[in-house]
């Protein structure tokens, strides 16, 4: 009988949630292990080893070669997306001249109120942190 190893730990379960709906898209059965703990206490994620993904031993090869596909497409289609026609923003990403950013007010904003005349903004494509 096939035994279940640790495949990949996550900080989120959404990540680990994603990955295993990916691999269940491509029939790998996938067992997400202490969710529910971490979730109810975040403390206790360094102690448990994280929000696990579990596979089957002979799945682990190609479960890695799903992930692995799916973040090459992933990557690709940001690539045709790199350019936005009618952009929200009229300025571009330092960086890779990108148009596609967006602005990220969370560390700036109290209540929806801005703090800051400046903002920081988020390029989609190369991640490039801001400000503008």
């Amino acid at each position: 009988m096939s035994e279940l190893v640790r495949f990949k730990f996550y900080e989120t379960a959404l990540e680990a949630n994603r990955d295993k709906q990916i691999l269940a898209e491509n029939d790998i059965q996938s067992f997400i292990a202490n969710e529910q703990l971490i979730q109810s206490d975040w403390l206790l994620s360094q102690t448990v080893g994280g929000i696990q993904l579990q596979v089957f031993e002979e799945d682990v090869e190609k479960a890695q070669q799903v992930l692995r596909d799916y973040q090459d497409n992933e990557k690709y289609s940001l690539e045709v997306e790199h350019t936005i026609e009618n952009p929200k923003f009229d300025f571009v990403c330092p960086k890779c001249g990108s148009n596609h950013i967006y602005r990220d007010d969370s560390a700036t904003s109290f209540f929806g109120v801005s703090l800051l005349t400046s903002h920081k903004f988020v390029c989609y494509y190369c991640e490039n942190e801001f400000t503008h």
